[in-house]
């Protein structure tokens, strides 16, 4: 019989899935936790849960810890109730916490039930992490750091490191505090403890500037830029009266911030976020998550029509003019997407503030005269090349023709410019994500916008010619 090979642990599923998952685990013992978690996101779902089952305690806290693993949490319920509460007890406390939001409200209840019973000091840290709201320091942090009292020597530090190495998020930051509570008064990193004197006391190695601290409730992008800019593997959370309640991790952020990396990358291209891997999305939760945006996009074009009509009488006397069209709309399109680009990347990194809106818009406003410029120059060349060349014939005003399309263009890349780079800055104001300012509506605004710009101008150099 093909099941009598079958683990025990495996023979609640079919012989099959066993079978399958039996052989998974075989190949999984050469492979490390990356290479694990890769292979299970690309498993159908019954046997990636079968074949998770079938790991070791050891291997499962790492899989589960993995910020890349998908379907975390059907895993985590495909364990009986017992071995769940054990893995989350095995787990980072933050990582912990993410996994249990994740699950569905009864199946929250039930898992931290568990845990409190087996580990009550894991349900209180995941419990009082998953107060905080999403994307703060609090959310992220760990509640698994290094702390001694001032009091200590460096002897007695690296002994207790020794001793706690296992059972901490990172050991490369020693957090000092007031002896008797849990005021923090410095941080002491693992190269600099290393290097002092067994009988020194502790604060002897500290940093001479006062520890970099955020608030539970501090913006993620604002952790993650003190990170950056003072070049930390970690950064302490406090409360108001300076007590530790965690760390935020560089790893985290970078984990953190590569997921608000795709989210704004996906507003960019015009529809909401995807909470999901793509090919784990349903059919109809991605057309909820696309026709939104594609149906104002959409009515937004509609203003195009509307422009064209009112300008129909100068079409059919200038029919040359829609030949023009899409060159036009493009390039002021395209201008106000760079704008909109860069700008929303310097408010993101704190390099602009709202009050530089000015500073932007004096800057902007010559730049897209130049660029405007340049395509416009460009613009006649074609118009002069094609008309001589006999490639095709723009009639006897076809310098004005030329004329009007340079001229258009300069005025709409320089307002595409203009209003790409300030778009960000109003709904950053309003407390809008300025990522929402994406390529496709600023496009849909200059494309209405640019159309009366050339045909105002058309009216105002062909007048009395063409028109």
């Amino acid at each position: 019989m093909p099941n009598q090979a079958v683990p025990m642990h495996l023979t609640r599923f079919s012989f099959k899935t066993a079978d399958q998952a039996a052989l998974q685990l075989q190949s999984f013992q050469s492979l490390n936790t990356a290479d694990v978690v890769e292979r299970l996101n690309r498993l159908k779902p019954a046997l990636a849960c079968a074949t998770f089952v079938g790991l070791a305690d050891d291997r499962a806290i790492h899989v589960l810890e993995q910020p890349e693993l998908q379907r975390a949490p059907a895993l985590l319920l495909a364990l009986p109730r017992a071995r769940q509460a054990l893995l989350l007890e095995g787990m980072a406390d933050d990582r912990a916490a993410d996994l249990v939001q994740a699950l569905d409200l009864d199946s929250q209840a039930t898992v931290l039930a568990d845990l409190a019973t087996q580990a009550p000091a894991s349900a209180h840290a995941i419990q009082k992490l998953m107060r905080y709201r999403p994307r703060t320091a609090g959310s992220l942090m760990t509640t698994e750091y290094v702390a001694v009292p001032a009091d200590w020597t460096v002897g007695q530090v690296l002994d207790h490191v020794r001793e706690v190495e296992r059972r901490r998020e990172t050991v490369y930051a020693i957090h000092v505090l007031r002896p008797g509570s849990d005021v923090l008064q410095q941080v002491v990193t693992l190269r600099r403890l290393i290097t002092g004197q067994a009988g020194a006391n502790i604060l002897s190695v500290a940093q001479v500037n006062p520890p970099v601290t955020v608030s539970p409730l501090t913006d993620q992008q604002e952790v993650a830029r003190l990170i950056r800019r003072h070049d930390l593997l970690s950064i302490a959370v406090v409360d108001e009266q300076q007590r530790m309640l965690g760390i935020v991790t560089v790893d985290d952020i970078i984990d953190t911030m590569m997921e608000e990396s795709t989210e704004d990358a996906h507003k960019f291209g015009g529809l909401e976020a995807l909470d999901a891997p793509y090919m784990q999305i349903g059919f109809w939760q991605m057309i909820r998550k696309r026709a939104g945006w594609l149906c104002a996009l959409f009515v937004g074009e509609m203003l195009t029509a509307s422009a064209m009509q009112h300008f129909e009488g100068e079409l059919d006397k200038a029919l040359v003019l829609t030949l023009f069209i899409p060159l036009i709309m493009s390039s002021g399109g395209n201008s106000g997407s760079q704008a909109t680009s860069l700008l929303i990347r310097a408010l993101a990194l704190r390099e602009l503030a709202l009050r530089d809106w000015w500073r932007v818009a004096l800057r902007e406003l010559p730049t897209g005269l130049l660029l405007g410029a340049i395509l416009g120059v460009i613009a006649i060349v074609r118009v002069a090349v094609w008309q001589q060349a006999g490639i095709y014939d723009y009639g006897p005003h076809w310098m004005l023709v030329g004329l009007t399309v340079g001229a258009a263009l300069v005025g709409i890349v320089t307002f595409g410019s203009l209003s790409g780079s300030l778009l960000p800055f109003l709904l950053q104001r309003l407390r809008f994500d300025p990522a929402s300012a994406s390529a496709p509506f600023v496009a849909t605004l200059v494309d209405v916008t640019g159309l009366v710009i050339y045909f105002s101008i058309a009216l105002a150099i062909l007048r009395g010619t063409l028109l």
